[in-house]
This record gives C-alpha cells, structure tokens and sequence, in this order.
C-alpha cells in the first residue's frame, strides 16, 4: 500500500493521526498542494477528483476520501479498534464521525474557501474552478462557532465524542478544532468540556500534526 498525503492540509492529518494509533506505518508520497500538483495529469490517474488523501493499494486501486480510508484500514488492522465494537456502537461512533465532518470541518473549509483571497476560484475542492461566494464565508464561521457550542455540550456527557473511549469521531472533531485556527476561531474560554477534551486528546502520542 501507498499513503498519498499531504502534511499542510487537514484531511490527510485525519488518517495520519489514524494510522499512527494503529502503529502502521505505510510509504507515503507527498503531494504540493501549493503548487497544484493535485491538479496535474500524473495525479488525476491516481485520483482523477484532485484530492487527498488517497490510499493506494497493492492491485492498483486508489481509495480517497478520508473516512472511506479510515474504514478500509479499519478492515484491515481491527485492533486496536477505532470505530466500534458492536452494531450499536459502529452506528454512534459514525453518527459523531459524520456530525463531526458536517458541523465542524466542513464549515471551515467553507469558511476559509469562500473568505480567503488564496482561494479565488478555488472555492470547492476537485478539478473544477468555482468561484467565491462571500456570503458563505460568513455562514461557515457561525457553522463553525454553533459546533463548538454544540461539542461543549456533548462533551459533557461523555468523555469523548462518541461515548468513553477513544475513537475516529474524536480524529475526526479534533482535527476540525485545530482546523479552525486558520479562520482565525477556536474553542472559548467558556467551552470548559470541549477544552477538557481537547487538551486530553491532543497529548495521545498518536495525535500528530
């Protein structure tokens, strides 16, 4: 296998940090986002939607989409587990997981495309140029602030996201949460679980950057 990754962009640090709690370790290839080398034909082979990361197996086939690697990893190396143990558990763990990517990580994306002038016409992720809407910059940041009230809140129910132990809801939300530094947000003082949690998860040795 083939981990494509690039270590500058959120979506990728979300199977980074995955796989490092598993202690896999997979040869990586490193793709310049920078210099749109995502959107370049020697990429569009390896995935033709021009993002990362990608997981490139053995046979030739290219799984992308951060959860969608994380759930054939999953399948692979079970332990330790990171996404349920049972029916009823695999359901809440990726019930957070998606709360987590629609209410925390992708309203920062869609703040920071729709806001930052580095992303003219860059507005949506893939091969396509969609231009800014400025509007939805500014509903992205109350997205993202109604996520941390929402997190707080949650986090005070459980010690992590999807119940009492570690899991890929909590990859997920925490990524989100480091995410939101580049629109200039983060949790509040006031968000007293939510920093809790924060504080805890990002000193596992298999959080990294």
């Amino acid at each position: 296998m083939k981990f494509y990754d690039c270590k500058t962009a959120p979506s990728p640090r979300r199977v980074r940090i995955f796989l490092a709690e598993k202690g896999i370790e997979l040869p990586t290839v490193d793709v310049d986002l920078g210099s749109r080398e995502h959107l370049g034909m020697e990429f569009a082979k390896v995935n033709p939607r021009a993002t990362v990361p990608v997981l490139a197996l053995d046979d030739g086939t290219c799984i992308c989409e951060a959860t969608a690697v994380c759930r054939y990893l999953e399948e692979v190396y079970p332990e330790p587990n990171l996404m349920g143990v049972d029916a009823a558990d695999r359901a809440r763990v990726a019930m957070w997981d998606h709360i987590a990517e629609m209410d925390g990580f992708f309203p920062v994306a869609e703040a920071l495309r729709n806001g930052n002038p580095h992303f003219k016409s860059r507005a949506l992720t893939g091969p396509v140029d969609v231009e800014q809407i400025p509007g939805l910059a500014e509903r992205g940041r109350a997205r993202v602030a109604r996520f941390f009230d929402m997190l707080d809140q949650r986090l005070g129910e459980s010690e992590y996201v999807a119940g009492e132990r570690f899991s890929v809801a909590d990859i997920t939300a925490l990524v989100a949460v480091d995410f939101s530094r580049i629109i200039k947000m983060g949790l509040e003082n006031s968000h007293r679980n939510a920093r809790r949690w924060h504080e805890q998860v990002s000193a596992r040795p298999g959080v990294v950057k």
